[in-house]
């Protein structure tokens, strides 16, 4: 009988010959050892050094850039800033409505005081009184100033953090005064995520220390996951604050990052870790427990290389959000991968070197009746057993479950966020609701078009008949003779109504080609254009990539194929629910929100490469695992019964861990961080419970042999990576 293609990879070393000489991975876990003073030195000095600039990140990471590069909305902004005193989407709305008309004296003094103060910031370029028939209600009692846009949008998200404040404090006597409009709308949206957030990530801790102790058996072992989540955020933090000098960086790169830093942390910490004890149990041919340095050697040939490929496959999913034009969205990934890799290599050369240097020290303050030798779990190897004896019956129900929940996405619907994300109490929304009052509806999403001058008047006509459109201002030439006019119309709707996108949609038809249609309201509806438009594209990277990897590395197209595909259910699960919950509304009083109707447009393009990264992780770690016992025994019920021993429990606390800190997500104030907690925890957890231990075992037993068979042209040009030591 001829020898699984797999054994030719990487023979078995007979049972009495010396332990194999360390791959790349093992010697790099031998130095790291060996050097422990210059490893430990070297972090402190990054940590210290990257780290000193992190507590500027909220301050330096900018709070816009969700827009779609290229669009017309976008090159409508960059004109009103050039050619029409900053009268852009991004300038500053400051509305000051009263019990009384605004031509009484205490009025006046108010609008004269939050004029003064706008115009006093560097970054507004001109403050615009209020117009008749523009800017000033009909019924004189809500009047508009328009700061103008002097800086970029990221610095007038700045500068709505900080005029906000003063010109609320002007309110009084029944006078009220709300900044108000896109920049001010992001920086509300910033603020009050990243205080979800942080608050999130506080409530996180406890339950995530409680997980880890009970994982690792030892309070020594559960702080290793610290270690690494503390070194890789710092240097990350400080890191994206030095990139931010050069090109803008989202505030939400920040967020990410340090998600992702504590779970990628965690995972990769307890797959060493669990590792490192049973090679110190080992016991090899010259007779005794292994030495640290020996066991590291075998922890980072084994483990060590899963690690790796589960760090490129997060990176090559992420890297596929690069494709979707947007600077907020390019900068988030480019945040959350920065994390990751310093989360990496801390793994594989900062945990190695601890390890060693505690030895058997690392179940220090163990637990009562905790174990920690190396032997695996009896219990997944009990369950390993039971689902090779029985793989129809336990398949079919996963199957069923997961289809079931994915089911609803077939109904799914995207658009960007309403002012509702927004609290109440914030002064965008307070402003965007006075707005509403005085002015109409549809207000707060005037439409700015800009044509050339001389076909305004026809252009000004044309829009005046449109369906959609509840009036139209004159048209404003611009005073540098550019030969630019604009010409602002209120729509019938609110931004958030479907029937905008429809009426931008028919302007852009009917207008002549050389006017374009822009306004705060249509960037959005334009980058959700765009998100749509590359969701696909990225969806198919994100899967031919990891599939690609995990080719690479097992050398098994089947079940690198299988695991691939696997990771889609989870995937459309998980949004199956977020479309019952948060479009649907099943659950909103539980999580106390409102539903919008739809999802936030970003969800499906981000959230699905964070996903798929997570879910990779573990496919990753479970079929390492795999394809070590079936190099060293040749037998595939060895390799699944086996790979559920040695990895389904740190699959299982990993995953009790991410949905822990997911959850706390879920409960916090404003609906994007619900939806992200949502759709991430419940990915984690149906990936981990029903794909990793149950789908993807039930696979490996019906594919058997088939499952690690290497075709014989693959052999030839694909790299050999054994993921057995010895």
């Amino acid at each position: 009988m001829n020898r699984p293609a797999a054994l030719t990879d990487s023979p078995p070393a007979p049972p009495d010959s010396q332990p194999a000489r360390p791959g790349l991975l093992g010697r790099l876990g031998v130095w790291s050892v060996r050097h422990f003073k210059a490893v430990l030195a070297g972090w402190l000095v990054i940590v210290a050094g990257l780290g000193a600039f992190a507590p500027q990140a909220t301050t330096a990471l900018s709070g816009a850039g969700w827009q779609a590069n290229g669009s017309d909305s976008v090159q409508v902004r960059h004109l009103a800033q050039q050619h029409f005193a900053g009268n852009a989407s991004s300038a500053l709305q400051i509305v000051v409505s009263a019990d009384r008309p605004v031509s009484d004296p205490a009025v006046q003094r108010v609008l004269g005081a939050a004029g003064a103060l706008a115009a006093a910031d560097p970054r507004v370029s001109a403050v615009v009184p209020p117009q008749p028939g523009a800017t000033l209600s009909e019924d004189g009692r809500t009047a508009i100033l328009l700061a103008g846009a002097k800086a970029d949008p990221d610095e007038m998200v700045r500068a709505a953090d900080d005029l906000k404040g003063p010109l609320a404090a002007l309110s009084g006597d029944g006078i009220e005064v709300h900044a108000t409009g896109a920049s001010v709308l992001w920086s509300d949206f910033n603020t009050a995520n990243h205080d979800a957030m942080m608050k999130s990530e506080i409530m996180s801790w406890p339950v995530t220390l409680a997980i880890l102790v009970l994982a690792f058996g030892s309070l020594v072992a559960a702080g290793l996951p610290l270690l690494l989540t503390l070194a890789g955020l710092a240097a990350s933090a400080g890191s994206l604050v030095l990139i931010s000098h050069l090109f803008p960086v989202s505030v939400w790169a920040m967020n990410f990052a340090m998600m992702f830093a504590l779970a990628l942390g965690i995972d990769y910490a307890l797959f060493l870790v669990v590792r490192f004890r049973a090679a110190r149990a080992g016991r090899p041919a010259t007779g005794g427990p292994r030495d640290s340095a020996a066991a590291v050697a075998e922890t980072m040939d084994t483990a060590g290389k899963a690690v790796l490929l589960s760090g490129a496959t997060v990176l090559v999913s992420l890297s596929a959000v690069l494709l979707v034009p947007a600077p907020a969205f390019r900068s988030m990934a480019g945040g959350i991968m920065l994390a990751v890799l310093f989360v990496l290599a801390a793994t594989l050369t900062l945990l190695p070197a601890v390890l060693g240097r505690l030895g058997h020290r690392v179940d220090g303050l163990a637990l009562p009746r905790a174990k920690s030798g190396g032997t695996g779990s009896a219990r997944f190897a009990a369950w390993g057993e039971r689902l090779w004896a029985h793989p129809v019956r336990y398949g079919a129900v996963a199957l069923t479950v997961l289809l079931a929940l994915a089911a609803p996405v077939i109904g799914l619907r995207t658009a960007m966020p309403s002012i509702t994300v927004v609290p109440g109490d914030d002064s965008s929304r307070a402003g965007y609701a006075a707005v509403q009052r005085a002015f109409g509806p549809g207000a707060p999403g005037t439409l700015q078009i800009l044509t050339p001058t001389g076909q305004a008047d026809a252009v000004g006509a044309r829009l005046a008949g449109t369906p959609g459109i509840a009036g139209v201002l004159p048209a404003q030439a611009a005073a540098d003779g550019s030969g630019w006019s604009m010409i602002q119309a209120v729509p019938t709707v609110d931004p958030s109504d479907p029937n905008l996108g429809r009426t931008v949609h028919t302007l852009r038809a009917e207008l002549p080609a050389d006017t374009l249609v822009g306004g705060a309201a249509v960037e959005n509806l334009d980058l959700q254009h765009l998100l749509t438009e590359r969701t696909p594209l990225v969806i198919g990277v994100v899967m031919v990539l990891g599939f690609l990897l995990l080719l690479v590395a097992l050398r098994a197209p089947l079940i690198s194929a299988l695991g691939t595909l696997a990771s889609l259910l989870s995937t459309g699960a998980a949004f199956g629910v977020a479309r019952l919950v948060f479009q649907d509304g099943h659950g909103a009083g539980l999580l106390g929100f409102r539903s919008q109707g739809f999802l936030d447009g970003w969800a499906p393009v981000f959230f699905f490469a964070m996903i798929f990264a997570i879910a990779m992780d573990y496919t990753v770690f479970l079929l390492a695992s795999a394809k070590e016992h079936y190099e060293r025994s040749g037998d595939p019920r060895e390799a699944m019964v086996g790979a559920l021993a040695h990895s389904g429990r740190v699959v299982l606390s990993a995953a009790a861990v991410m949905v822990a800190v997911f959850f706390t997500f879920a409960l916090s104030g404003p609906l994007p961080p619900k939806e992200m907690g949502v759709v991430l925890g419940v990915a984690v957890l149906l990936d981990a419970a029903l794909v990793r231990l149950v789908l993807l075992p039930v696979l490996l037993r019906l594919t058997g042999r088939a499952a690690w068979h290497t075709p014989a042209g693959l052999d030839k040009v694909l790299p050999r990576i054994p993921f057995s030591h010895g």
